[in-house]
């Protein structure tokens, strides 16, 4: 087992859409953007490690995590 867990992994890739959203439309500037770039490599490393740590597949296991947090935000707009 890890020490990093599925609900932690969802919750870095929420990290990383929110990032994301918040520099949608502006210029590219490397200060600007440093945050999205922060938060999506810090998914990826956790991704990384979790799925080593569990002998799952690396992609599958972002698949998956993509798939929850992408799930939840079509859920959400519907309400």
């Amino acid at each position: 087992m890890t020490a990093i867990s599925f609900d932690d992994l969802i919750n870095l890739e929420r990290a990383a859409v929110k990032a994301n959203d918040a520099v949608k439309g502006l210029p590219y500037s490397a200060e600007a953007w440093k945050p999205w770039f922060d938060a999506s490599a810090e998914f990826q490393t956790a991704v990384t490690a979790y799925a080593k740590a569990e002998g799952k597949d690396r992609v599958s296991v972002e698949m998956d995590v993509k798939k929850a947090v992408r799930h939840a935000v079509a859920m959400e707009d519907a309400a």
